[in-house]
């Protein structure tokens, strides 16, 4: 008896140390270093109640370790699994692996019961984010408290601008911000860290502007300048538009932004820095004005250099002029590069302080659509890609507490396909329209105003309750350019302010005077408080 209690613990040690069994690495899972569950058998890398994400992703690989490897067994839900040896491991892997749980089985058949083991793990795929929903984020002012509201299906935490908040039952979540950036995102990850990621901006109602215009190398005359600062002294203005990028292409400081340099579309004609430190020391707001799409620099050096698809192309590949603007004068709003250039320069200027970026020609030309092509539009209409390219840009903008407007021919409000300025679209993707419903650019008739430029409160009132309606729950102020010139019909003070009053009218305290010689006349304006 002895002899065969002997062999028996003989045979057992023996069977012990083939059924001696390791399964390490799940690929990618953050998951417990070991668990043992007999001092003969372990598990490295993979406990039960894994869950899998979209991180460490569907394909997976095991690796095996035994004292034989011919004993040793793997199955996923129960089918096994076929693995190659690697030296003294046994390399399993699987592809594409299905969402929801699943059970991971190692095991080793010895002849006796005592020699036999087996070990199982259950783990989840799960590779689906959360879904995400954050309502419209409000506040008065940039960089003040806000809530931050939504619902986070599927969700375990939500992040926004630094702080973390956990998830109702429902998916719902709250978080104060105590001092909001004018955009952050909205992150919600769920057990498995997957994370769906939403950008907001926050709604401030835009404070408004009584501006007028003048040009980069306008500012630097003092003939000029000066009679614009004196209206701002005496409140007759509080709000200076001034060019960042003009209708010639060239900007008027010396910007860094590389294409800017690379075409050489650099004039510097003010110091950007001091006139921002000049005017906001006055309490005056200073407009960026970017004349985004009409740009012979860029479009003339682009053909120059074989990079033909930044301009507006005719059917036959030709560089679309229209008869208005000169051959390479219109540059394709849908080509990346051509956005990328003009967003640069928008955050550029947002970063050196401008209260605001104005664009101007951020439209197609006008003329038949059958005459021009849009290379890189893909299946989009090019109102769509137009509010597009505005969106993106107010994205880039706004942390740098910069708000975006856009000017817009007045004829947008009811055809909008003519230009490609859709101002609903626009509305939603921009801080304000800037309509310019110059009466000397109507023709007779348009709102039954037989006299546009002659009837300059009828026409001006008119087009802008048409914009009123247009943008309407959009949240964006409407701006209206206004006319203080003469075209056609002599236009005094009395003119001038009666296209202010049209406006104001329409519940639109805010303007943009328009004088390509920034020659204005005060006495049409009135002192603010």
């Amino acid at each position: 008896m002895a002899g065969l209690s002997s062999m028996l613990r003989t045979k057992r040690t023996v069977y012990l140390a083939a059924a001696t069994v390791a399964v390490v690495g799940v690929s990618g899972a953050a998951l417990p270093l070991v668990s043992s569950l007999s001092p003969e058998l372990a598990v490295h890398g993979i406990a039960s109640g894994a869950v899998l994400g979209a991180t460490a992703g569907r394909d997976q690989t095991w690796q095996v370790e035994a004292g034989s490897l011919d004993d040793v067994r793997m199955d996923l839900d129960g089918r096994p699994i076929a693995g190659r040896r690697e030296g003294d491991r046994l390399i399993v892997s699987t592809s594409g692996l299905a969402e929801g749980r699943h059970r991971l089985t190692a095991s080793v058949d010895g002849d006796l019961p005592m020699t036999s083991a087996s070990i199982s793990r259950d783990f989840t795929v799960d590779t689906t984010a959360p879904s995400l929903t954050v309502d419209p984020v409000k506040a008065q002012k940039m960089n003040t408290p806000v809530t931050v509201r939504g619902r986070a299906q599927g969700a375990t935490s939500v992040q926004a601008a630094g702080r973390r908040t956990g998830v109702g039952p429902s998916g719902a979540f709250t978080i104060e911000l105590p001092q909001a950036p004018p955009a952050f995102d909205v992150v919600a990850t769920d057990k498995a860290g997957n994370a769906t990621t939403m950008r907001t901006i926050v709604a401030v109602p835009y404070p408004g502007a009584r501006a007028a215009h003048i040009t980069a190398i306008g500012w630097g005359a003092a003939t000029l300048r000066e009679p614009l600062l004196d209206l701002a002294r005496q409140k007759k203005i509080d709000t200076i538009e001034l060019d960042v990028k003009d209708e010639s292409g060239e900007i008027g400081y010396d910007s860094q932004v590389p294409l800017a340099r690379q075409i050489g579309a650099t004039k510097p004609s003010y110091n950007p820095r001091a006139v921002l430190d000049q005017l906001h020391a006055m309490g005056v707001r200073v407009i960026g004005r970017i004349v985004a799409f009409r740009d012979p620099v860029l479009g003339a050096k682009s053909w120059e250099a074989g990079a033909k698809n930044r301009l507006v192309r005719t059917p036959d590949g030709g560089a679309y002029d229209g008869g208005h603007y000169g051959k390479f004068a219109f540059t394709n709003f849908a080509d990346p590069e051509v956005r990328k250039y003009n967003i640069d320069l928008a955050v550029e200027a947002a970063k050196l302080g401008f209260d605001d970026i104005l664009y101007d020609y951020v439209r197609r030309p006008d003329g038949r659509p059958s005459q021009m092509t849009f290379p890189g539009i893909g299946n989009r209409t090019p109102e769509q890609s137009i509010a597009d390219f505005v969106a993106e840009t107010r994205n880039a903008i706004r942390p740098h507490g910069a708000f975006l407007g856009v000017s817009v021919f007045g004829i947008a409000a009811t055809r909008p396909t003519e230009i490609a300025q859709d101002i609903p679209l626009l509305a939603k993707s921009a801080d304000y329209i800037a309509p310019m419903v110059y009466p000397s650019h109507w023709a007779a008739g348009e709102y039954g105003v037989a006299s546009p430029n002659s009837s300059p409160y009828d026409i001006v009132q008119r087009s802008l309750a048409d914009f009123t309606k247009q943008t309407k729950g959009t949240g964006a102020s409407v701006v209206p350019w206004l006319q203080d010139f003469s075209m056609g019909v002599t236009y005094g003070p009395a003119e001038v302010a009666a296209q202010i009053k049209a406006a104001r009218d329409n519940n639109m305290p805010s303007f943009l005077l328009w004088n390509a010689g920034a020659r204005y006349q005060g006495a049409a304006l009135s002192a603010t408080p």
